[in-house]
C-alpha cells in the first residue's frame, strides 16, 4: 500500500513539474508575444470590432473558457462592461447542421462567412496547429480581412504560417499544452481588461 502511495504522488509530483518547466519556458521566450497578441486583442474592441474563437476537443472547452472570461470579467477588480467574444464551438445547432450539410471541415468557416468582419479578430486555439476545420476557418477570416492569431502546441503546425500571430507553446504533450494554452487566456485577459480599463 504505501509502495503505491509513493508511486501515485511520484507521478503527481512529476507532472506537476512538467508544467511548472514548460510554463517557465513561455514565461523566458514568449512574453513579448503574449503582449502583442493581447494588443491586437484590444485594438480589435477599441476599434468596435469582436474576438471569434475556435477550437477542438479540449481547445474548444479553452475557447469557451477564455470567451467567458471577455464577456463576464477575470477579475473582480473591475466593474467594467462586457467584452465582444463568441465561441463558434458552443452552438450545437449549427455544428451539427454544417458538419451535416457541408462536411466537419466547415463549422467554422461558415460562421465566420455569417458574423466575421474586417474589424474582427480571429483566434484559433489548437495543440497541434493542423486541424482542418481550424485551417478553413482562417482562410475564411483572411478573405473577410481578419486578423487571425494562433494559439498553438508542438511546431505551430499549418496554422504558424497561416496565421498572422501565433503564440506556440513548446512541447509535444497535449495535456501540459492545454495547461498553459488556459494560462496564456487569462494573462491576455488581464492584459486586456488592464489596457481597456485601467
Amino acid at each position: 500500500m504505501k509502495t503505491e502511495i509513493n508511486t501515485k504522488v511520484g507521478l503527481i509530483q512529476k507532472e506537476i513539474e512538467e508544467s511548472i518547466e514548460l510554463k517557465n519556458k513561455v514565461k523566458e521566450k514568449l512574453s513579448e508575444r503574449i503582449i502583442e497578441v493581447a494588443q491586437i486583442l484590444a485594438e480589435c474592441i477599441k476599434n468596435g470590432g469582436k474576438i471569434l474563437l475556435c477550437g477542438n476537443g479540449g481547445s474548444a472547452a479553452d475557447a469557451q473558457h477564455f470567451a467567458g472570461e471577455l464577456v463576464v470579467r477575470l477579475s473582480s477588480d473591475y466593474t467594467r462592461s462586457a467584452l465582444p467574444a463568441i465561441t463558434l464551438s458552443s452552438n450545437n445547432y449549427v455544428l451539427t447542421a454544417c458538419a451535416n450539410d457541408f462536411g466537419f471541415e466547415q463549422v467554422f468557416s461558415r460562421q465566420i462567412e455569417a458574423l466575421g468582419k474586417p474589424e474582427d479578430v480571429l483566434l484559433c486555439i489548437s495543440t497541434s496547429g493542423n486541424s482542418p476545420n481550424l485551417i478553413t476557418a482562417v482562410k475564411k477570416a483572411k478573405e473577410k480581412q481578419m486578423k487571425t492569431v494562433g494559439l498553438l502546441g508542438r511546431d505551430g503546425g499549418k496554422l504558424k504560417d497561416l496565421s498572422d500571430l501565433s503564440i506556440i507553446v513548446p512541447s509535444n504533450n497535449t495535456p501540459r499544452i492545454q495547461e498553459t494554452h488556459i494560462c496564456i487566456c487569462h494573462i491576455l485577459c488581464e492584459l486586456i481588461e488592464k489596457e481597456l480599463f485601467g
